[in-house]
């Protein structure tokens, strides 16, 4: 089973396909995934059953390990293009998130003043006021929408609360286009069903979505480490240009990250 975690509460920096040098910072546990979703394509693995309250880093502890990175990192000349929330699932779901992104966005002003604050989210928690507004402020606020249709939702993302899609996408609209919009391509079977984002119905129901949402970017990636589900199948670099050029025909920015 696919299960790659991240052991350090800051880490890094990393290079990214999608950000260039990225300092990550991990608010989740350190040795488990705690997580909203259950995407088949994980690379943390599957999201575990909690049993116990997880143990998160403080919002103390994550400023001084991210005040002490940063100070190295400046000694060295070797600054981050982004400050990233990544890490074993969810970053949102931290109880001071909020407070957090305030903190992360004081250290970076007096440290790595060009560093973009950014965050890879499943956008779960986007109906919590402390959440959406914190999530405004980030100089990269990049949300995952996966598909167009509920049952590819359900399919490929296993929320692991009830969110329904319809409402996923009216807290998306809620930005008014601030926000990059993440989203992963894949072909596969899951629960004896075929699994496939690339179809035209199903693309033409996500550029449905993205053009109720109009991010100011569109990301769109294959699967590129290990699975939790293990016949999924990297779509061609040259499949998801032709997706690529439909989202640019709808009039949206859009990266293909290869």
């Amino acid at each position: 089973m696919a299960g790659f975690l991240f052991h350090d509460v800051v880490f890094g920096p990393v290079r990214s396909r999608r950000l260039g040098l990225s300092l990550g910072v991990n608010l989740l546990p350190l040795h488990s995934k705690f997580c909203s979703f259950n995407c088949i394509y994980c690379e943390c693995g599957w999201t575990p059953a909690v049993v116990e309250k997880p143990s998160l880093p403080s919002r103390k502890d994550v400023y001084l390990f991210l005040e002490q990175k940063l100070r190295e990192l400046v000694a060295e000349d070797y600054l981050p293009d982004v400050i990233t929330f990544a890490g074993n699932g969810e970053p949102t779901l931290h109880p001071d998130f909020a407070g957090i992104v305030d903190d992360t966005l004081l250290l970076r002003d007096a440290h790595t003043p060009e560093s973009k604050v950014t965050i890879l989210s499943n956008a779960s928690m986007i109906h919590v006021p402390a959440v959406f507004n914190a999530l405004k402020k980030l100089d990269n606020n990049i949300l995952k929408l996966d598909a167009g249709s509920e049952r590819l939702f359900r399919l490929m993302n296993n929320p692991v609360d009830p969110i329904r899609f319809p409402e996923l996408i009216k807290g998306l609209q809620r930005f008014k286009g601030e926000l990059i919009i993440q989203s992963m391509f894949l072909r596969g079977r899951f629960r004896g069903e075929f699994v496939d984002n690339t179809t035209v119905p199903e693309v033409e129901s996500w550029l449905s979505a993205l053009s109720l949402i109009n991010p100011k970017l569109v990301m769109i990636y294959p699967v590129a480490r290990e699975t939790p589900v293990h016949n999924l199948e990297k779509i061609d670099i040259s499949e998801l240009e032709v997706i690529a050029e439909k989202v640019r025909r709808a009039g949206l920015k859009v990266q293909v990250v290869a």
